[in-house]
């Protein structure tokens, strides 16, 4: 008896330290930006489109650095949403657009990603259409479809489709990919391009988890904005979507993409993203 007299004390200072301590240890804990969420109702809410993207930085499996430039306004909502179910089965599809001006540019440090692949360079082969840059110019139209099983009345989401060309209106977001050779004892990048992306899908079922991207059009970078190069730079899209094959992405970033889409399927007025541990920085460009 005299024992537990003296040990309850001590246990109860043991237990107060461990009720302070917890919430430290919590907020210790790094997380991403927040959505918020209106769907097209109430007070319009508007996110920086640094936010929307940010499951860019987190997906890819190389480090990063996101640029903006210093007259940056652009913002992204989530316009409307709509969802349809057959038995147990259901489709969401919310709507979203890019408004304002500037340009965002998510940047990837391919240095580690070359290294493994030296030995096969320094014999002569070429490592091709390597995702160097994600871009976002502008204003733009897109939607965001969730499709999924229902289990328990609970949405389980399969399968999300993110789409930068709603409504036939041109894609705000473009990527920069590259060749690599070995030359003059370095890497070196050649046949440098940009390509419209019309298209990003996320599946559960992909192991080891992948992003499927589908493209608008593929131009030379140092090429003119002009309707011939337009024209064939869509004829080497649809050339280049039948063997660009899925890119790897992290199971941190597939999980959350498809997190996301339950946020989404359930009509959460925000959705937090996990802090992206391979991003350098943020950072504003020069004009």
């Amino acid at each position: 008896m005299f024992l537990n007299r003296v040990m309850n004390p001590v246990r109860w200072v043991a237990l107060g330290l461990a009720s302070l301590l917890a919430p430290a240890a919590l907020r210790a804990a790094p997380s991403g930006p927040t959505l918020q969420l209106d769907y097209g109702t109430g007070r319009p809410q508007e996110n920086s489109v640094t936010k929307f993207m940010y499951f860019v930085p987190l997906i890819s499996p190389d480090p990063s650095i996101i640029y903006t430039n210093a007259a940056n306004s652009q913002c992204a909502r989530v316009t409307s949403f709509e969802c349809r179910t057959n038995g147990g089965r259901f489709r969401a599809t919310c709507k979203f657009e890019f408004t304002g001006a500037g340009g965002l540019q998510n940047v990837f440090d391919l240095t580690e990603h070359l290294r493994s692949r030296e030995n096969r360079l320094k014999d002569g082969d070429t490592v091709k259409h390597q995702l160097v840059a994600i871009n976002v110019t502008g204003p733009g139209h897109g939607s965001v479809t969730v499709d999924g099983a229902l289990e328990n009345d609970l949405p389980t989401v399969k399968e999300l489709v993110i789409r930068f060309d709603r409504d036939g209106m041109p894609s705000p977001v473009t990527v920069d990919l590259q060749d690599y050779v070995w030359h003059d004892g370095t890497f070196t990048a050649e046949n440098e391009r940009v390509a419209s992306v019309n298209s990003l899908t996320f599946r559960r079922t992909d192991a080891p988890p992948k992003m499927e991207v589908s493209l608008g059009s593929i131009k030379a970078k140092n090429a003119r904005n002009s309707l011939w190069g337009n024209l064939l730079g869509g004829l080497k899209a649809a050339t280049a979507n039948l063997f660009l094959p899925p890119l790897k992405i992290t199971d941190e970033g597939q999980q959350t993409m498809l997190d996301f889409g339950q946020a989404l399927a359930s009509q959460k007025s925000e959705f937090t993203f996990p802090h992206a541990d391979r991003l350098r920085g943020t950072q504003r460009a020069n004009e």
